[in-house]
Parts: C-alpha cells; structure tokens; sequence
C-alpha cells in the first residue's frame, strides 16, 4: 500500500524547527577525539614499529658481527669510519646552531626596529582615540541627552496640563 506525499502523517512538536534538528547518531560532534586511529595512522604507526624492529635487528647483527665474527683489522675500519661520519655530523650540528643564531639575531632585530614602532604608533592612536570619544560624550551625546529629556518633560507637562493629546500606540 502506497502513501501519497498528502497522506503522510505531520508531526506536531512545541519546539522551534532549530531545536529538532539532532545531528546524526553515527558521527560524533565536532572537535571530539574519540581516541580510536584512522587506518592511516594504523599503517603509520605500524610502519614505525616496523622500522625500528628492523633497525634494532640490524644493530644486534651488527654488534655480533664486529664483537665476535670479524677480523681486528676490519673493526678498525669501520670504526675510523664511523669516527669521520661523527666528525661530519658534529660540523654540521655547528654550522646549523650558527644559522640558528643568526636567524635569532635577526628575529630580535626585526622585532626591535619594525614592530616596536608600529605598537608605539597605535598605543598613540588609541589614546587619540579615547580622548576623542571622551570629548564627543562630554560635549555632543550628553547635551543632546538632556535636551531629549527636556522635550520629554515638556511635552508630559502639556499632556498633564490638556493641551496636547496622549498619543500611544495601540496594542
């Protein structure tokens, strides 16, 4: 049995149409972390686990190797190597803290000359601005207050006296 779209029954509730509309069931409301992993970051995460796995096998063969298997003389080798590979590394430890330094040097400079005399300009300009704000309530909105409350007065008085009519709206 087919209902026509007349026929289907409306519902009547007291709220405003706002208030019924829920979001739905199966999401969770915006900004809500309910602590489960997508698939990605499963995958990331087990990729991760993986590589350090494989790197922590590799460095376990590799100590057995070098401790018990090789020859002197190859260790040797390898440890001058490694040796120059930390000498490589630490110069380029150094040459990045210096980038970093100079980049903090200009970072202070930046900040001494451009944004502090911009702050100064508009510290000014909003002191300018109170004054100016101030000066029109003292002598533009106050006297025009007060000359709203006179016409009041005045115009309650000619009502209280019989001149004028009471003119109010109708509700």
């Amino acid at each position: 049995m087919e209902m026509d779209a007349s026929q289907e029954p409306i519902l009547q509730t007291s709220q405003p149409a706002e208030a019924r509309s829920t979001p739905p069931v199966d999401q969770p409301p915006a900004g809500y972390d309910s602590g489960e992993m997508s698939p990605e970051q499963k995958r990331t995460m087990i990729g991760i686990g993986v590589g350090i796995l494989v790197i922590l096998i590799l460095t376990g063969l590799s100590i057995y190797y070098l401790g018990f298997v090789a020859n002197p003389s190859d260790v040797t080798r390898i440890r001058d190597i490694f040796l120059i590979f930390l000498a490589l590394q630490s110069f380029l430890i150094g040459l990045a803290l210096v980038i970093l330094m100079v980049q903090v040097a200009r970072l202070i400079n930046l900040l001494q000359n451009e944004i502090k005399p911009i702050l100064d300009s508009t510290n000014e300009t909003v002191s300018t601005l109170r004054g100016t704000t101030a000066f029109l309530s003292n002598n533009l909105v106050e006297p025009v207050i007060k000359l709203n409350e006179y016409l009041a007065g005045f115009a309650h008085m000619l009502q209280v006296i019989g001149v004028t009519r009471k003119t109010g709206k109708k509700e």
